[in-house]
């Protein structure tokens, strides 16, 4: 089972980077993408990348993001 970790702060998101936890994106309540790592982020942006040529760009305030560890 999954366990779900709000990414808020820059620190949580940095965190998740550098252990390369996956990652979930919701948007409007509909998750937009899921099992990607973050590559970068800056306070407007957040790049996920999903698999070796598929990179998201997703904006931190019309988006929410997740890590997602293993219990």
């Amino acid at each position: 089972m999954a366990h779900n970790r709000r990414l808020l702060t820059d620190q949580d998101f940095k965190e998740a980077m550098d252990r390369q936890v996956a990652v979930r994106v919701f948007q409007d309540d509909h998750v937009v993408d899921s099992g990607g790592i973050i590559t970068r982020f800056d306070e407007q942006t957040v790049v996920i990348q999903s698999s070796v040529s598929e990179l998201g760009y997703h904006s931190r305030s019309a988006c929410e993001f997740f890590g997602m560890r293993k219990k």
